[in-house]
């Protein structure tokens, strides 16, 4: 077997932006040979252009990749996009785009992973969900619906599992520094005129610990709960939010 074919393999749905470009990063250093299915075009490890609404897709990609590799050890289901809204202002069209990506997605690639994980008696699944399986939110049923709905497929596929000793965790960030937090943020300052540092210090106030988190502390537990030295941890939900939800 060769070098290549012997490194530990990882597959990182949403890694070209954000927390999952870091989760990509963390995974490169410390030896993973890191894939990453993305839309958006990105240098950081083997980007294949894949877009996980599409659950035939995800599963030829995954496929290749496991037939290339003849292993997968890790998988973080982290793509996912946000919609704010209440029920009535989400359309029908609004819940199926965020049902097919943040949730279908999840579970394709999960469902991928699945047969070469149990051939190898092996298997991390880490899947991105949120503080808001905790809590409710404002302006937010379609997304908070998702993330709840994440925070079960974690439960029910380490407990189907668990005979495999293939491990599902849940990684529950609260409010992270990515790109679609500068987005939100712009568009809040731009509609209510409120200056954009006085809106980042109100949202780092709301956290206990007084500011947001950053990607790299969220890969950070995703690679722990990939390693051997979280072997005795499944079907459980952890907050990377500073103390959001303790409140």
């Amino acid at each position: 077997m060769s070098s290549i074919e012997s490194k530990r393999v990882a597959i990182v749905t949403g890694g070209s932006k954000g927390i999952g470009e870091a989760c990509v990063a963390k995974f490169l250093s410390q030896g993973y040979k890191v894939y990453n299915l993305d839309i958006a075009p990105s240098s950081t490890g083997i980007f294949i252009e894949c877009d996980v609404s599409s659950v035939a897709k995800v599963e030829a990609t995954i496929a290749a990749i496991v037939k290339e590799n003849g292993r997968l050890d890790a998988l973080v289901a982290n793509a996912g996009i946000y919609f704010s809204a209440n029920i009535e202002d989400t359309s029908e069209v609004d819940l199926d785009r965020i049902i097919n990506l943040n949730i279908k997605g999840a579970y394709a690639a999960v469902k991928a992973s699945l047969p070469i994980m149990k051939q190898q008696k092996k298997g991390s699944i880490i899947i991105m969900s949120s503080d808001q399986a905790f809590v409710g939110k404002k302006n937010s049923f379609a997304y908070n619906l998702s993330k709840c709905a994440l925070a079960s497929m974690v439960r029910t596929t380490a407990l189907d599992y668990a005979a495999f000793n293939i491990r599902a965790n849940g990684v529950c960030p609260g409010t992270i520094e990515t790109p679609l937090y500068h987005r939100e943020i712009n568009l809040w300052s731009q509609a209510s005129g409120t200056p954009l540092k006085e809106i980042e210090a109100g949202m780092a106030g709301l956290q206990p610990l007084n500011r947001i988190g950053q990607p790299s502390e969220v890969a950070n537990l995703v690679a722990f709960l990939a390693s051997d030295e979280a072997s005795f941890i499944t079907g459980s939900l952890h907050s990377v939010d500073g103390g959001y939800v303790a409140q």
